[in-house]
């Protein structure tokens, strides 16, 4: 699209033509998070059928769910990318989510616990898990506040205190439920943000010697995280207890094979895998799909790790690369984290595999990181492009 400007100086006019920018999303990136959420439509249903039928004798039940909130999901993205980023860093955006969601993990505490936990919230018969929504709020606020203190980031009461207060309320609020995997996700993607602010590696240091005692304390006034790590450290000392998920769940992946057992074909999720559908479908995925299933999903997420990387370098702004970054992070930490648990490479945690494990809040906001990332993509550097015609004498 093209618009003429016309300007008279000393009896010349002059014709400038300039090419209004046009906006374009990342198209890999979209391609990739549309295959993740394809895979999950197929892989929960095999992974969940016969569970599903064992329990609530009907064996599309997790499919439809998971389809709802994946459609859901999807319909949003189309209108969250039509938003510019740039209005999430206005103040009353950012401390209305932070109330919110702070309002949110109060009210959750007080509600009945679902195998041991208190995470959800109904509103009307959907039930959301306020955790998830915390990771999007935080992310924000972070990307608002560096934007505006990233050349004070050393000084502890400009950037530092009020980033460890508000992340401190939300994190303790999310461990009470309790959330250990939710509480280090969030604790993460803030710690690769404000380190890519350029913080002094005296303050990562100090900061990390001072989590020690605090991880210790988790680890160790909790007898089922205890033996977590344990198992994790020796998993054959009692594989038909303590170890027995990442027992069943390396050998659904060392039995996939190159090629799988083939789709619905999977020994594993029939009651060997605890939960299969949700933490541990990456396992029912090696197992069914193989090498190269496994190696396509582990791709996807490669792809989108390098496209936010991309898009957060060339953000036209401070709070658009941070906020980029942020959302990078959150896609990227959970899916290592998960894959790496499936594989036997870290100590069993909840933590799901963005855009694929059976989980409507979940789904839901990754999908809606996704649609800020692509509006971030949007305006990261497209040139403007001006020309000019040749001088024209007056008529």
């Amino acid at each position: 699209m093209y618009s003429d400007h016309v300007s008279a100086r000393g009896g010349r006019t002059f014709r400038l033509r300039s090419m209004a920018r046009k906006l374009k999303s990342d198209k890999l990136l979209f391609i990739a998070t549309l295959l993740l959420v394809s895979t999950s439509i197929v892989m929960v249903y095999s992974a969940s059928a016969v569970v599903a039928m064992e329990r609530h004798n009907d064996p599309y039940l997790y499919l439809i769910k998971q389809s709802a909130w994946a459609l859901f999901g999807l319909a949003l993205v189309p209108i969250v990318m039509r938003i510019d980023y740039r209005n999430y860093r206005q103040p009353s955006v950012v401390w209305s989510g932070v109330a919110i969601i702070a309002l949110a993990l109060l009210a959750v505490l007080s509600t009945h616990p679902i195998k041991g936990a208190s995470r959800w919230l109904s509103v009307g018969p959907v039930g959301l898990q306020p955790s998830e929504f915390a990771k999007l709020v935080v992310i924000i606020f972070v990307a608002s506040l560096l934007e505006k203190r990233m050349d004070r980031i050393d000084e502890p009461r400009q950037a530092l205190l009020p980033i460890g207060l508000v992340l401190g309320g939300l994190v303790a609020l999310i461990l009470m439920e309790p959330d250990l995997g939710t509480s280090v996700s969030i604790v993460m993607i803030a710690a690769v943000m404000v380190f890519a602010a350029g913080i002094s590696y005296q303050y990562v240091i100090g900061l990390f010697l001072l989590s020690l005692p605090a991880l210790y304390a988790l680890l160790a006034f909790s007898d089922y995280r205890r033996q977590r790590v344990l198992a994790f450290l020796d998993p054959w000392a009692d594989p038909l207890g303590t170890s027995w998920q990442m027992v069943q769940s390396m050998v659904a992946v060392g039995t996939g094979g190159v090629f799988g057992r083939g789709l619905m074909g999977g020994v594993q999720k029939l009651f060997y895998l605890p939960e299969p559908h949700n933490d541990f479908i990456y396992s029912v995925i090696s197992e069914e799909l193989g090498l190269i299933g496994a190696t396509v999903v582990l791709a996807c997420f490669g792809v989108i790790t390098w496209r936010g990387l991309r898009i957060a370098l060339r953000a036209p702004d401070r709070f658009g690369s941070f906020l980029a970054l942020g959302l990078t992070t959150m896609v990227a930490f959970q899916a290592f984290f998960n894959i790496s648990v499936v594989l036997g490479l870290l100590p069993t945690k909840g933590i799901p595999l963005p855009f694929v494990s059976y989980g409507g809040s979940s789904l839901l906001i990754n999908l809606l990181g996704m649609a800020m990332l692509l509006n971030v993509s949007q305006h990261a550097s497209t040139p403007h492009v001006v020309t000019t015609t040749l001088p024209v004498a007056d008529a």
